[in-house]
């Protein structure tokens, strides 16, 4: 299992990258997009300004969830990334909304947009082979980090090779047709599709947030529970997501004939047989006698196996 600090270590690697790139493409972008006077371009280059507030945000977040659990938070910081990957959705939403803004009132003042000029096309394909890049580097790195705070970045910045094509396509049809207020459309569009990949980003966090999983999650659960010799009926089962690991609570059936140590020993190997399975945070395990929870399947929370397999 990866430990805090090595997790740590990597989402400041990944942030690193993605600060000195971003920062970079922000730069040229924002430059080119005034000179050449191209409201697509200049979109472009704030998103990718955002992409610089985020990566900063990382590499703050990755010194808050290398540290230990403490008094205040004996759960330790974990969900320190969570918080952070929501407030990542903000950034970008306000950010989309404002290009949105900029752009419908461009369209509707007097006068004809400007065309922009070739430096504009140069730059946006810099923008598009430097977006890909940082995309693979924060998607690999993500995914060995188990951080989906890093994985939501990778996913924004794909989002950005679409909108930098989007902007291509504007500027390309600007120059062959004449017709400035094509730059315009798009820089709404591109507005519109960051927007887009805000929400979802938010509605992904906010399930993590309200401790939601999917049912498919309890598959593997349920299967170590049963592949230990003596546990059964899993039920009152909890899972929740914790710095990319499973929290766990799960109650489980015993001969009521045991003792102790013996209860104690079963529920030790389906704590191991789980781990085998799920990456985990923290488990806890309650042992009761075979037969004391059949009246109640109305408990308010947790699942039984019933309520994943139908």
């Amino acid at each position: 299992m990866l430990q805090a600090n090595d997790k740590a270590r990597l989402i400041k690697v990944a942030s690193r990258i993605a600060l000195v790139g971003n920062l970079f493409l922000s730069g040229l972008k924002i430059v080119f997009g005034l000179y050449t006077e191209s409201l697509a371009v200049l979109g472009d280059g704030i998103d990718s300004a955002v992409d610089v507030c985020i990566a900063a945000l990382s590499l703050a977040i990755a010194g808050v969830i290398s540290r230990p659990a403490d008094a205040e938070h004996p759960w330790g910081h974990g969900r320190a990334e969570t918080v952070a990957t929501a407030l990542m959705s903000f950034i970008l939403f306000f950010a989309g909304a404002q290009l949105v803004f900029s752009s419908v009132t461009q369209l509707f003042t007097d006068g004809a947009p400007p065309l922009p000029n070739r430096a504009a096309l140069v730059v946006t394909l810099v923008s598009i082979v430097g977006k890909l890049v940082l995309a693979c580097t924060q998607r690999i790195l993500g995914n060995k980090a188990d951080s989906p705070m890093l994985r939501a970045n990778a996913k924004n910045m794909l989002a950005d090779v679409g909108i930098s094509f989007a902007v291509l396509l504007g500027l390309f049809l600007s120059r062959l047709t004449g017709v400035g207020v094509i730059d315009s459309v798009v820089a709404i569009l591109v507005g519109l599709w960051v927007i887009k990949a805000a929400i979802e980003i938010f509605l992904e966090t906010n399930f993590e947030l309200m401790d939601g999983s999917a049912k498919e999650s309890y598959h593997a659960v349920f299967e170590a529970v049963h592949s230990v010799r003596g546990a059964g009926n899993p039920h009152r089962t909890r899972m929740r997501r914790v710095a990319g690991l499973w929290d766990i609570d799960i109650d489980i059936e015993v001969d009521p004939t045991l003792t102790v140590r013996e209860a104690h020993t079963i529920a030790e190997a389906v704590a191991k047989a789980i781990k085998e399975r799920v990456e985990v945070y923290d488990i806890m395990i309650h042992v009761e006698p075979i037969g004391d929870s059949t009246d109640r399947y109305d408990e308010g929370y947790g699942l039984r196996e019933h309520q994943v397999y139908n």
